[in-house]
């Protein structure tokens, strides 16, 4: 079984989970983000939630961020069984 970085509900009651996988992917391709919880904020805080134009099982989390001055996306692939950012 995957090690878990976090679990938490997003803003529509979804349970969602990062995998350490995923996480080494983030930081591998987004090394500006050095915080799960950067994740968790965006996640439980949105101020927009948008279905991807791809794929039906996807949806993109975004915050605004006031320190960057741009928006953090966080992207969500929903499982029937589990759930898991990316």
């Amino acid at each position: 079984m995957e090690t878990i970085i976090f679990e938490v509900i997003d803003k529509t009651g979804r349970n969602l989970r990062l995998t350490q996988k995923r996480w080494t992917h983030i930081r591998e391709e987004h090394p500006e983000i050095v915080d799960p919880e950067e994740l968790i904020k965006v996640i439980t805080k949105p101020d927009k939630i948008l279905a991807s134009d791809r794929d039906d099982s996807v949806a993109w989390y975004f915050l605004y961020s006031k320190q960057r001055k741009e928006y953090l996306k966080v992207s969500a692939k929903y499982f029937t069984t589990m759930k898991e950012t990316i």
